[in-house]
C-alpha cells in the first residue's frame, strides 16, 4: 500500500515535469526554425496553461480538475510532437538550466492573457447589448 507522501511526492515530480516541458514549449515557440502550424498549437496550449480560465471551472467536482489533468498535457504532447526532435532537445536543456537556478516568472504572460481574456468578454457583452438595444 502506498503512503499519501508517496502519492504526493508523484504527484509532485510530475507537476515539475510539466512546468519543464511548458518553458520548453514557450523557448520552442520563440525559435525561427519551428513551422507556424506548430508554434501555433503551441501558443494555443501555453495560453491556456497560463490562463486564470478554465474551461470547466475547478469548483466542479472531479471534472473540474479533469481539464487541467488530461487536456494540458495531451496537448502539450501534441505540440511537442509537431516541433522537431533536435529543436526540442536543445529547448529542454534550455529549460533544465533555465529552471534549476532561478524560478521562472509567468505572472507576465498570466496577466497578459488574463487581459485578453478580458477583452474577448467585453466584446461579447458589447455586442449582446448591442443586439439588445437595437
Amino acid at each position: 500500500m502506498k503512503t499519501a507522501a508517496a502519492w504526493f511526492g508523484r504527484w509532485k515530480n510530475w507537476a515539475k515535469a510539466l512546468k519543464s516541458q511548458l518553458y520548453a514549449l514557450y523557448l520552442a515557440y520563440r525559435d525561427p526554425r519551428v513551422p507556424w502550424y506548430a508554434k501555433a498549437f503551441g501558443a494555443l496550449v501555453l495560453a491556456y496553461a497560463l490562463s486564470p480560465i478554465d474551461l470547466i471551472p475547478d469548483f466542479i467536482p472531479v471534472l473540474g480538475y479533469l481539464d487541467d489533468m488530461v487536456l494540458i498535457p495531451l496537448g502539450i504532447t501534441l505540440a511537442l510532437k509537431m516541433i522537431p526532435r533536435e529543436i526540442m532537445v536543445e529547448c529542454r536543456r534550455k529549460a533544465a538550466v533555465a529552471l534549476s537556478g532561478k524560478e521562472v516568472k509567468t505572472w507576465p504572460v498570466t496577466a497578459m492573457i488574463f487581459i485578453l481574456w478580458l477583452a474577448i468578454v467585453g466584446i461579447v457583452v458589447w455586442r449582446v447589448i448591442e443586439r439588445i438595444i437595437d
